[in-house]
């Protein structure tokens, strides 16, 4: 620790590099590309820009080939007190990768005695996608969704990334994923800008709907089982995951509405007259 190295990847891949996630270098063993396949996989996450902030939202499965492996696993973490990551691709890896940047952010932290700028964490993450490219290359691919509170603009942004680690930011609302096809072109009808809190909110569950409508990796909400979508905002209040009893409120309203109408609400179309 005499030497204070701000970033904690840097500190580990110097002194311990046995701890990080990514594989290095190291080629897979014989048939390994076939157990890859038959790891669980996350896949669906959208994320919206709303007033004072934005909202970062994703399903529950995780599938393993045609199988559906897990049907409540979290997707969306929080990172630190302005911004969360979500992941889509090879679930264990993602996870590891979550843990990993919020113990990052928190380092730089305590080490430069403040905290790093939205941007400044956006490439922080880049830079341990870049990291992970031989793995991703092998199979072993996680690509993350960032998005948080930016304290200097008063603003909520979205950051998406490659597997190579090019940091790209998105405007107004993003998806990425099996599902995220379906759930862009969802939010593109229901989006509009200066929306509240919880209309966002609405808005990226009828969007996971819609995903899981059309893409069978992506989990619907599932009364019977109380397994609901993981829906997080980031505020200039901070981050704040909603109870699953709120989260629930929301998957029923779409739910309800979707009886009376199958396909969703329609964006109202207006004439150039």
């Amino acid at each position: 620790m005499a030497a204070r190295i701000p970033s904690f990847t840097h500190f580990l891949s110097t002194y311990a590099p046995d701890l990080l996630p990514s594989l290095g270098a190291q080629p897979l063993p014989a048939g390994g590309g076939d157990v890859i396949k038959d790891l669980p996989h996350a896949t669906t996450i959208v994320a919206a820009v709303c007033e004072r902030g934005v909202v970062l939202a994703g399903d529950r499965r995780a599938t393993a080939g045609n199988l559906i492996s897990k049907r409540d696993v979290e997707k969306v973490f929080r990172s630190d007190e302005f911004s969360a990551t979500a992941i889509a691709g090879v679930a264990s890896v993602g996870l590891e990768f979550a843990r990993l940047f919020q113990v990052e952010l928190e380092h730089y932290e305590k080490m430069e005695g403040r905290s790093l700028s939205l941007e400044g964490k956006a490439n922080r993450l880049a830079k341990m996608v870049r990291d992970n490219l031989v793995p991703a290359m092998q199979g072993l691919a996680v690509v993350p969704l960032f998005a948080g509170y930016d304290e200097e603009t008063g603003v909520g942004r979205i950051f998406s990334y490659d597997v190579a680690g090019g940091p790209y930011e998105e405007h107004r609302f993003h998806s990425i994923g099996s599902g995220s096809v379906f759930a862009k072109s969802s939010l593109k009808k229901l989006y509009h800008d200066d929306m509240s809190v919880n209309d966002v909110v609405l808005a990226c569950v009828q969007a996971l709907y819609d995903a899981a409508d059309d893409d069978s990796a992506t989990g619907g909400p599932d009364p019977t089982r109380q397994i609901f979508p993981v829906v997080t905002t980031i505020t200039d209040d901070g981050f704040r995951r909603l109870p699953d009893a709120e989260s629930a409120q929301f998957a029923q309203q779409v739910l309800d509405s979707r009886m009376r109408s199958p396909d969703g609400p329609s964006a109202p179309l207006r004439s150039a007259s």
